[in-house]
């Protein structure tokens, strides 16, 4: 039997011609994830017509489709997650660890909710349900000028003046042509994938000892409790977020050796994963109280993916500017979060790698970090911009991945409207436009 079969080429309708309102597009974001959400918004409040494409039935990536319910590195990310933080807080879905903390646990259905408000209110037009599955690149001049989608329309060609990959697996970049690194550079290992739950049945009072404080000890009880039950999770430092004080979302899961870019391996990974928590759950049961009456609500829909594709950008950020504290004239945000790499070994060290003792300090990222380097009129934005393995590791969490949004959001915006390349864009017009940005205040929801 073949081994392939050819598929006939055909032409493709312009999904931006049959759509009046949005015939003239001048930037499509691809993804809306915490960084697609951020960067269509800041597109659209830039003064750009522009159209966000999300493959799965919501906004919001990680923050929804994931459940993740936890966001990392937001203190210090003023505008749209300023203000995303803000109207979460004003609605009371939003739960510091600490108050004043960097971090902060949130209804995942609120979230969903309040970021279709915001694009739409931008007058964004959005299309869910919707994959990128290629691209189109002119070989004269090397720029992206359209990409082809797959959904129950059908195959569909969507051209812009300028795009924005936030995929967080950089899938629009690969399919335009752009080199990548991928995993650890010595071995090619991803850091796992984890599936995270909602469960309720259990209360804040009750369980203080694995929730409150910092968040090392909860883990370590939590995962003690478990041996107690007779059962190890996959991942030693389970961990459960108080959304409210009957509802958590639960992480208990390492997922190893699964590939982000084979839908085969991400599939094994996600059937193993949800049959886990069901099993940890039970087993918790079986200790009675407080466990007695822990359910599982939900799975997320969506594995939770930690490491795909970096793709290469002008610069490349590196360890050793996380370790030196790096500073640079074309700064968009600064990341506080240290090197957090989830063990990649499932029979040695079941949580995290001791490169994460590696000592860091505040540091810039680059606006050149979020430029395509082989494809011209091509932003990135969130996980797969250009930095090497171990400061991939610090930036890839959604407080960082929503502040580069709002910065490529920003910068596209400004190459459609003046016809430039992102490259070409003059420093000082790209600060000014983002700090705009930066200083919107929030209102009140």
């Amino acid at each position: 039997m073949p081994s392939t079969l050819h598929e006939p080429a055909r032409d493709l309708p312009l999904a931006n011609a049959s759509n009046a309102s949005n015939a003239d597009t001048d930037v499509i974001v691809a993804g809306a994830g915490p960084a697609g959400v951020a960067a269509a918004l800041a597109a659209a409040r830039t003064g750009a017509r522009t159209t966000l494409i999300e493959a799965h039935g919501c906004l919001g990536g990680v923050w929804t489709t994931g459940l993740l319910s936890w966001i990392i590195d937001a203190a210090n990310k003023p505008g749209i997650m300023r203000e995303i933080t803000h109207t979460l807080d004003q609605r009371g879905a939003r739960i510091p660890r600490v108050q004043g903390g960097a971090n902060y646990a949130y209804d995942p259905e609120q979230m969903k909710l309040l970021l279709e408000e915001l694009v739409l209110e931008a007058g964004i037009h959005v299309r869910l349900h919707t994959q990128v599955v290629a691209a189109r690149v002119d070989p004269d001049t090397r720029r992206l000028t359209h990409l082809v989608t797959e959904s129950k329309t059908g195959r569909e060609a969507w051209t812009a003046r300028c795009f924005v990959d936030a995929t967080g697996d950089g899938d629009l970049a690969a399919r335009a042509g752009c080199g990548y690194d991928l995993g650890h550079p010595d071995t090619g290992e991803c850091q796992p994938m984890s599936l995270i739950a909602l469960v309720t049945g259990i209360h804040a009072r009750d369980i203080s000892d694995f929730i409150g404080g910092s968040l090392r000890e909860p883990k370590e009880r939590l995962f003690a409790e478990f041996r107690r039950a007779g059962i190890e999770p996959s991942y030693a430092a389970p961990i459960l977020f108080r959304i409210r004080d009957d509802f958590f979302a639960f992480i208990g899961n390492h997922e190893y050796g699964a590939s982000a870019l084979d839908a085969g391996q991400i599939t094994t990974a996600t059937l193993r994963a949800r049959a886990e928590i069901h099993r940890l759950a039970a087993a918790l049961r079986t200790l009675g109280h407080p466990w007695q009456n822990l359910r599982v609500i939900t799975t997320a829909a969506q594995i939770g993916i930690r490491e795909a594709r970096r793709i290469h950008g002008l610069h490349t950020v590196t360890a050793a500017e996380l370790i030196n504290g790096a500073r640079h004239d074309d700064a968009i945000c600064r990341a506080t979060f240290g090197i957090d790499v989830h063990s990649t070994n499932p029979n040695g060290e079941k949580s995290y790698d001791p490169v994460n003792r590696t000592r860091t300090q505040p540091y810039d990222i680059p606006l050149r970090a979020l430029i395509a380097r082989d494809v011209d009129g091509l932003l990135l934005a969130g996980r797969c911009i250009s930095g090497d393995f171990l400061a991939h590791a610090s930036y890839r969490v959604t407080g960082n991945a929503a502040a580069l949004g709002q910065a490529a959001g920003v910068a596209a915006a400004l190459a459609a409207r003046t016809g430039s390349l992102p490259q070409s864009l003059p420093w000082p017009e790209v600060r000014a436009a983002l700090n705009r940005i930066e200083q919107l205040q929030p209102v009140t929801a």
